[in-house]
């Protein structure tokens, strides 16, 4: 008797096979997972086709990782360079020509005036190395423990990292108030605000009994990705950058996220002029690949007391992705191409706050963007709402467009496309953002109705 093979599983039963497993095998610590249940099997640019047949556009691209998208040909020939040629993958901290490559792009791209007296460490792969590497750098050179950092910041989920984010309870960590217009510490927004946030900080710093241990340092981000894509107004950041330099106190910029033309310009900082006394990078100069760098003022180089020996400095397949990716973004001009782009894609977000009254503000510079749902309600801001943050986030999905969340009470939608990111592309992303709003915003009314009549 013939024996009849079984069916192969149909694509969306192995898709949430595959999730099933996951569920019942990782640990609870899984973010990404749990929000947005796609199984990747290909993708190339902006677009994700999953394990279940559906394609999906992807403006998480990877937490910024992807500035180029998905297996850009020009990432895949740097890395298929160093497979073909023999070239050693792991060499620890030793030069290689993979390495000299590398850090050439890197000077090249950096802010003139900083690149000029630099020098450049390698950390361990994650962001958040090279978060508590810069920490310990400051805190080695002046002798100093204290660390200024700011309210909603997120620099990374290393302790150094998580002492410098949101909700540390590191005592040697002060938190200042970040200038957030929508909902202004001080109440009044705008340059007003942003000048009061000036002040108080060099009070706060002044005042023998304000109960500030000495600084070693500043960590800021020019734009709060994580915590809900809030640019930082170029006046309030140099004004910063002056009461770091009068006190002598280093200014650490957090370009992990802002970086390699994301908002506009190659480095978020350059919006404002600032030249910082160390920049922190990682995600997109890596090309999709772990690294992550601190380079920094020359006169602030010294060995660690307790040496950062990070096994895997030396990512060879990044570096080479990495260059690649500088280089790309640098010979054709994707900053400003991010610049552009946002802008457009930001008036018309803005416009859909004219219809929907959930849309409290839309905020962002280049191609990181920001969309603050809120539920309504006598006076301003009103309070977010990330019920229905999360169900536009489900309803972005099934119409095949992958978003994020952060901010507040994660109630604000994050849109980070590539850099290669298209017209016709922006236009698919902002029709299916805005028909996923009036869905879940639909869907909520005829909740609060339901509710009403019982």
């Amino acid at each position: 008797m013939a024996v009849t093979e079984p069916a192969p599983a149909s694509p969306t039963v192995a898709h949430e096979g595959i999730l099933r497993r996951h569920s019942l095998r990782e640990s609870a610590a899984r973010t990404y997972a749990r929000s947005l249940p796609v199984v990747p099997v290909r993708a190339r640019g902006l677009t994700i086709e999953g394990a279940d047949g559906r394609r999906y556009l992807d403006c998480l691209s990877g937490a910024g990782a992807l500035a180029l998208g998905h297996n850009h040909p020009v990432v895949l020939e740097a890395i298929r360079k160093v497979l073909d040629s023999g070239a050693p993958l792991q060499v620890l901290d030793l030069v290689t020509p993979v390495q000299d490559a590398f850090t050439t792009e890197l000077f090249a791209t950096l802010p003139p005036r900083f690149a000029e007296n630099a020098r450049l460490r390698f950390c361990g792969p994650a962001a958040g190395d090279a978060v508590g590497a810069a920490i310990e750098l400051v805190r080695t050179a002046t002798g100093r423990d204290g660390l200024l950092t700011f309210t909603g910041a997120h620099h990374g989920t290393t302790a150094g990292a998580l002492a410098a984010s949101a909700g540390a309870r590191d005592v040697r960590v002060t938190r200042l108030p970040y200038p957030y217009d929508y909902r202004c510490p001080f109440g009044i927004g705008g340059e007003r605000g942003a000048e009061l946030a000036v002040r108080w900080t060099e009070n706060l710093l002044d005042d023998p009994d304000g109960g500030v241990p000495p600084s070693a340092g500043m960590i800021v981000e020019a734009v709060q990705d994580e915590g809900g894509v809030i640019p930082a107004p170029d006046a309030w950041l140099r004004g910063m950058r002056q009461v770091t330099a009068d006190r002598s106190i280093p200014l650490i910029a957090d370009e992990v996220q802002t970086g390699v033309g994301r908002t506009g310009t190659f480095w978020a900082v350059e919006h404002s002029g600032v030249v910082p006394d160390v920049m922190v990078l990682s995600k997109a100069i890596g090309g999709s690949l772990p690294l992550a760098v601190i380079v920094y003022r020359a006169d602030l180089d010294r060995r660690p007391p307790r040496d950062r020996t990070d096994t895997f400095r030396g990512n060879q397949l990044a570096m080479a992705a990495g260059a690649a990716t500088l280089a790309y973004v640098r010979e054709n001009r994707l900053a400003d191409r991010a610049a552009l782009l946002g802008t457009r894609m930001l008036g018309q977000l803005q416009g859909l706050a004219a219809n929907h009254h959930c849309v409290g503000d839309v905020r962002g510079r280049g191609l990181m963007i920001g969309v603050e749902l809120v539920a309504p309600a006598a006076g301003a801001p009103a309070p977010p709402d990330p019920a229905l943050a999360a169900a536009v986030q489900r309803e972005c999905l099934s119409r095949g467009l992958i978003v994020e969340l952060g901010g507040r009470r994660s109630a604000v939608v994050r849109l980070l496309p590539p850099l290669t990111l298209t017209d016709e592309q922006a236009g698919a992303v902002v029709d299916r953002f805005a028909d996923a709003l009036a869905a879940a915003e639909r869907a909520a009314l005829r909740r609060s109705e339901a509710g009403l009549s019982h």
